[in-house]
């Protein structure tokens, strides 16, 4: 029996709306490692992460394909080595499970310059350690005039554009997915735009003391409990040994067990044995 056409139709938007959502299901993280414009001859990484629990990643260059690599725990890294022009451009990560495709990433722009510049400093403020929801500037000084720097995040693929009068870049209220690997790079405004090396690399460490306040907290509520049950036991004892003593009338024997010694279990008939 035939299926009418209507049936067919709806089944096949089906598979297209499931293969989508199993597309927009899964997401890869695509990034340079170090991040920033590399020279002549350099190398560099490219990083590929899915939270996949199997399957291969397959880089692409345009719509090139160059290299597959089999997943290594949630991540597969591409080498650059020996840069040349011909690395120049966009890169992308597809992540395949059976020869299908699942998940797309974003593009990676690598950049291959001549480093003509001197090498920027690049230095935080408060310090490299801060609490969540402090205030954090960023300062990237280089000793070439006329130069606009960029902010790098190790792991992320935009750069941020620091501000052209003092190189700074201000993050307020900074949390725990703030803290990272740092770096800048600095280029010239002129037309034959000339790149300088880049930076040191300075590691920010978000302290968020909150969780840490709230298990102490935790901790204390429970051994103030348990000191309280121990304390009500403790009364409870004396109540009852109190009760005990007053229910005995003066010059009773003591109840089996008690410091007036042993009870006797039978009662003697011979004389002689209670002497």
């Amino acid at each position: 029996m035939m299926l009418p056409v209507t049936h067919v139709l709806a089944f096949g938007a089906w598979l297209v709306a499931q293969s989508e959502a199993t597309l927009s299901a899964r997401t890869i993280s695509i990034f340079q490692k170090p991040p920033g414009v590399i020279p002549p001859g350099g190398s560099t990484t490219i990083c590929c992460i899915c939270q996949c629990s199997y399957g291969s990643f397959m880089l692409y260059k345009g719509s090139r394909r160059l290299h597959t690599l089999e997943l290594s725990g949630s991540r597969a890294e591409f080498s650059i080595s020996n840069a040349t022009n011909n690395d120049r451009g966009a890169y992308i990560c597809h992540y395949l499970e059976g020869g299908t495709v699942l998940a797309r990433s974003n593009e990676l722009e690598i950049s291959v310059e001549e480093l003509r510049l001197p090498r920027p400093d690049l230095s935080v403020l408060p310090g490299h350690e801060v609490t969540a929801g402090a205030d954090v500037m960023f300062r990237c000084t280089s000793a070439h005039p006329s130069t606009v720097c960029y902010l790098y995040r190790e792991g992320h693929t935009r750069a941020q554009l620091l501000s052209r009068e003092q190189g700074d870049y201000n993050l307020s209220h900074v949390q725990k997915g703030d803290s990272g690997r740092y770096s800048c790079q600095c280029s010239t405004l002129n037309a034959s735009r000339e790149w300088s090396a880049v930076s040191n690399t300075l590691d920010l460490v978000v302290r968020d003391y909150t969780l840490c306040n709230t298990v102490r907290l935790a901790l204390a509520a429970g051994l103030l409990l348990l000191l309280g049950l121990i304390t009500a036991e403790a009364a409870r004892s004396r109540c009852c040994r109190g009760w005990r003593s007053r229910l005995l009338p003066a010059g009773s024997a003591a109840p089996p067990g008690t410091a007036a010694g042993p009870p006797r279990l039978f009662p003697s008939s011979n004389p002689r044995w209670d002497k």
